[in-house]
């Protein structure tokens, strides 16, 4: 079982139905998909791994090595304990924000390459957030003004993470289970080395394989509330791997803070009343305030605790 794989381009095509109901079943069913022919220059896409890849090598990949998960693993392994260190991620990840400027010293960051695939990303979110307001029968720019709130503007980041080989994958986590708190994720994978899998149908963990140049679509826990649970927020994870170094660039399009959050009026039954609805209505920035307490846990207390604020 593989995740679905969407032909972007046929959007504007004879098979435009069709593949807005892939689409739909990738967002309802699933929680996360592949689009190809996306629209993002593969010279770009090839140049941003690149200067990625040597940013790791160049300024991190020591720094790792130091690091204190590295640190926890080499004890439990010198202890002989049975003890696993669920708690820590084999993971090495910095953020890039909108308002940031990367002081990286890899050349390519210095070039640019940096902005103007952020401004590929973010277009690419838009038009995946018109194709949910059009399969939802909302209006066209309801996802993005939700996002935006009255009176800011919605927030963009990315989180650029590798995954260095393991030394005893079994020991420890890639990345913890979790589901995004955010919108509209849209991660660049590596194009070899797996690891990313989502929890699927009966508890299966269900590998998101790797393919080149493809750009991943993850509804996170806003879009769930939006669509009022028809589309999914669902739980990943990274396993940690013995061998090769995962490389992963994901870019969040997140309301911003003060933006208000709740199921589409469009999409209530009945429009009932809100202590009777499975969702609740929120501020994004207290909902991120419960969340950073509670990322690695289920969701639904999440809403009830924003339910009761």
């Amino acid at each position: 079982m593989t995740i679905p794989v969407i032909d972007f381009s046929k959007l504007n095509g004879e098979e435009r139905a069709k593949t807005m109901a892939k689409i739909a079943n990738g967002c309802e069913k699933w929680g996360f998909f592949q689009l190809v022919n996306h629209g993002i220059p593969e010279e770009l896409l090839e140049r941003v791994k690149k200067v990625y890849s040597e940013c790791y090598k160049q300024e991190r990949e020591e720094k790792f090595k130091d690091s204190i998960p590295v640190k926890l693993l080499n004890e439990i392994v010198e202890k002989k304990s049975d003890n696993k260190l669920w708690n820590e991620d084999w993971e090495d990840v910095f953020t890039l924000l909108d308002d940031n400027e990367w002081t990286s010293e890899t050349p390519g960051f210095k070039l640019g390459y940096y902005t103007e695939y952020r401004a590929e990303l973010k277009k690419l979110g838009m038009k995946v957030m018109e194709v949910m307001d059009e399969n939802l029968g909302l209006p066209n720019g309801f996802v993005k003004k939700a996002f935006d709130g009255e009176e800011g503007s919605a927030f963009f980041g990315a989180k650029a993470s590798h995954y260095p080989p393991c030394p005893n994958p079994e020991l420890v986590n890639g990345l913890q289970a979790h589901t995004n708190a955010g919108g509209v994720i849209l991660l660049f994978q590596d194009d070899k080395v797996g690891g990313l899998q989502i929890l699927k149908d009966h508890g299966k963990w269900t590998d998101v394989q790797p393919l080149p140049n493809a750009i991943v679509i993850n509804t996170g826990d806003q879009i769930e509330v939006l669509s009022d649970g028809r589309y999914k927020s669902v739980w990943h994870r990274v396993l940690a791997t013995p061998d090769g170094n995962r490389r992963s660039i994901a870019s969040f399009y997140n309301p911003c803070l003060k933006a208000t959050i709740s199921p589409a009026p469009q999409l209530v039954e009945n429009l009932k009343k809100e202590v009777d609805q499975a969702y609740p209505k929120f501020v994004f920035g207290d909902y991120m305030s419960v969340y950073a307490e509670q990322k690695f846990l289920p969701k639904e207390p999440r809403f009830q605790a924003v339910r009761a604020m």
